[in-house]
């Protein structure tokens, strides 16, 4: 505070100073103060102005300039000069001196507050003096206590999930009134806003409402609301729960899967799995729950593969779902939606597998569901291709039914109707009808080929020349199902790319997909079956000594840890007609070995394993061979136990095919044609030989 100058002069061993009363000196703090402008100008009651040239210090606080109640904060005054004697001003009030050696003086000093409450907060200088000479003041520092008052609420007034470049409107509530609030954005800089409070009088709550943006999607976006008093505003509330802004980038989308199944029985454990790119740092679960707020869960665990687990799932957990993931390099896109269904008995969203039920209130804590009644018509056995009609009945009153087929994992949802049912025991009952014909199967195929290393991205194309409105993907032994709205081609066709990410050993398995009509319940026939195989990681050496070393070195997560080897009988170059086999080997156990052409389409061969003079092998027979066959090959090994993880490839091995030779056989013909003309002379000769010896006799017989 500036204050009137007094007429007393109290003389003091470090010279004059002058008792002050008045303004605010705060207001003046940024104006060149000296000594023939502002003569005897005392901060507060014992602060003297500064009229030295030194350089003013730094201020700071640790760890931070805003800290709870009942911790530690240290004040740092950094002079850069050595200085024998270091002040501390609170308020504008000197708090504390600390004075160093006189031989040795050093750059910087700390005052430690070791217990922090209200009385702490405040507004802080500090100065030094070295050599008779006073330096300037520091610049202000806020120090700010929190955890006097009842923490507030934070919310997003429409949704936390955002676009890159859309603002967000944030409210901050309390139903304790304050004179105001703050909005704290984390971060390096530590951004904070400051709102009055008014009352809300639909909702009895005070509160403040922050428009913050445009966000980016380079950043994390992580904001804390405070409440505080006018009169103490270095004294706040403790922050409300922090909320996080997901962004959606334009990174690649993480893959998001329930284990065991997305349709789980009411008090089941489940887990639910988002997988993000290799930079993935962290990645968040969301919730979408109409016309309420939405919830979020978060979790980080090493690599890019992260897990959430739900060891009582409740109707509370009936929802969409989606992953965002976040690295250094930003936000990536939202995941596809997944749909968690919760059935059976309890406080629950759907019943057993056949129907969805409407929310309604109830006095008991569970709630008790009637099954539906399940029917086919016209008869539970069809021909091959003909249609049927699966009927979904009951007495109670339910808005929807939901149908599912348990080896497919097919699901479809309609509408309920009344109709008109005598045999039941009321007149009427609510059911429908889900027509089950079969239409012209699509094609699947991949993109990058049957066998792909770990890391690798793989994208699934779906086709159909049938004009679907969308595509589903079903990988067989899960219960989850991508679907995809479909594109038409220049050629014609509709298609759609089921984009699985960078592959795990988890991906390998057997895909097929269906079409989908948007106006009608009836999936297409299954695509041919897609084998997807994933190969080994880098090979462990392989302790030969030590039985169990083997065995643990040969498999690792799954995977088979040794490298087969592949050879060609006779030859590896050989021409068009000729028989020709490949051998692939193993000195160690491999139940199949798989065969693979580098850039065929078609899926790669399959052999049992032989035990023959001490290895494991199977012989690829290839007869009558043509030009189409040469190429590179590659032989891989699997177990049983693991059809679809691999060992990793043999060395390629190059197949030529090549066409008959078309030599000049003319003077072959011309050799054998002589061979042919002496052949026929010699026997003509013998000939009239035997014809002379035969006159010969006749003649000597007359005599």
């Amino acid at each position: 505070m500036i204050r009137t100058c007094s007429s007393a002069l109290i003389r003091r061993p470090q010279g004059l100073r002058q008792f002050c009363r008045g303004e605010d000196l705060l207001s003046l703090r940024d104006k060149s103060l000296t000594k023939n402008s502002l003569p005897g100008l005392t901060l507060g009651l014992w602060i003297p102005v500064l009229t030295g040239s030194l350089p003013k210090p730094t201020l700071r606080a640790h760890p931070d300039s805003v800290v709870s109640m009942r911790t530690k904060v240290t004040l740092l005054c950094d002079a850069n000069i050595g200085a024998n004697k270091y002040m501390f001003y609170k308020n504008g009030h000197q708090y504390a001196i600390v004075t160093n050696n006189q031989q040795k003086p050093e750059n910087k000093t700390k005052f430690a507050l070791s217990y922090v409450d209200q009385q702490i907060a405040g507004q802080y200088q500090c100065s030094y003096k070295t050599q008779g000479k006073s330096s300037d003041f520091s610049d202000p520092l806020e120090l700010v206590v929190t955890g006097a008052y009842g923490k507030p609420s934070l919310s997003a007034q429409t949704s936390h999930v955002v676009t890159s470049g859309d603002y967000v409107t944030l409210l901050c509530e309390s139903r304790q009134y304050y004179h105001g609030f703050i909005l704290m954005v984390e971060g390096p800089q530590k951004l904070f806003w400051k709102q009055d409070s008014q009352y809300n009088l639909s909702t009895g709550k005070f509160q403040a409402l922050f428009s913050v943006g445009p966000v980016s999607p380079n950043q994390r976006w992580i904001y804390k609301c405070y409440s505080y008093d006018k009169n103490k505003p270095q004294v706040w509330s403790e922050p409300s729960e922090p909320l996080e802004l997901l962004v959606s980038g334009n990174l690649q989308k993480p893959t998001i899967k329930a284990e065991p199944g997305s349709v789980i029985t009411s008090r089941g454990a489940m887990t639910i799995w988002c997988q993000g790119n290799l930079d993935a740092e962290i990645c968040f679960l969301n919730k979408e729950v109409i016309s309420e707020t939405w919830s979020t869960q978060t979790s980080q665990e090493p690599g890019n593969k992260v897990k959430f687990f739900i060891p009582s799932v409740t109707e509370e957990h009936t929802g969409h779902y989606r992953c965002y993931c976040y690295s250094s390099a930003g936000w990536s896109e939202p995941s596809d939606t997944l749909e968690l269904v919760v059935t059976g008995e309890g406080t629950v969203r759907f019943s057993t597998p056949g129907s969805a039920l409407r929310s309604i209130p109830l006095p008991q804590r569970i709630y008790w569901y009637y099954k539906p009644m399940l029917s086919v018509l016209p008869s539970p056995v069809v021909t091959m291709g003909g249609n049927m009609t699966l009927q979904c009945a009951s007495q109670s009153d339910y808005d929807k039914f939901i149908l599912t087929k348990e080896d497919q994992k097919f699901t479809s949802s309609l509408d309920t109707q009344y109709i008109n049912s005598s045999g039941l025991t009321k007149s009427q009952s609510i059911a429908v009808t889900f027509p089950l014909g079969l239409s012209k199967k699509p094609s699947l195929l991949t993109l990058q080929g049957h066998i792909l290393d770990s890391g690798m991205s793989l994208i699934l194309q779906c086709s159909s020349d049938i004009n679907y409105d969308r595509f589903a993907l079903y990988k067989v032994g899960e219960s989850n199902i991508m679907q995809h709205p479909s594109q038409r081609t220049d050629t014609g066709l509709s298609m759609a790319n089921f984009s699985l990410g960078r592959v795990s050993p988890s991906t390998g398995g057997q895909y097929r997909c269906y079409g989908v009509h948007n106006l009608s319940s009836e999936w297409s026939a299954s695509s041919d079956f897609l084998d997807i195989l994933i190969t080994g990681e880098d090979l462990h050496r392989l302790n030969q000594n030590k039985e169990a070393s083997l065995s643990s070195s040969l498999f690792s997560s799954g995977q088979l840890r040794v490298t087969p080897s592949l050879s060609v009988k006779p030859n590896s170059t050989v021409h068009s007609g000729e028989n020709v086999t490949l051998l692939c080997w193993s000195m160690y156990s491999v139940d199949t070995f798989i065969l693979s052409k580098e850039g065929s389409v078609q899926p790669p061969l399959r052999l049992k394993s032989k035990s023959q003079d001490g290895q494991f092998q199977a012989e690829f027979s290839m007869s009558a061979v043509t030009s189409h066959l040469s190429g590179t090959y590659r032989c891989y090994g699997s177990q049983d136990s693991s059809l679809y993880l691999l060992s990793h490839a043999s060395v390629p091995v190059e197949l030529t095919v090549s066409a008959p030779e078309n030599r000049d056989h003319t003077m072959e013909n011309l050799v054998r044609m002589g061979i042919a003309v002496m052949v026929l002379v010699a026997l003509l000769i013998l000939v009239f030989e035997a014809r002379g010896s035969q006159r010969q006799i006749h003649h000597t017989t007359r005599r």
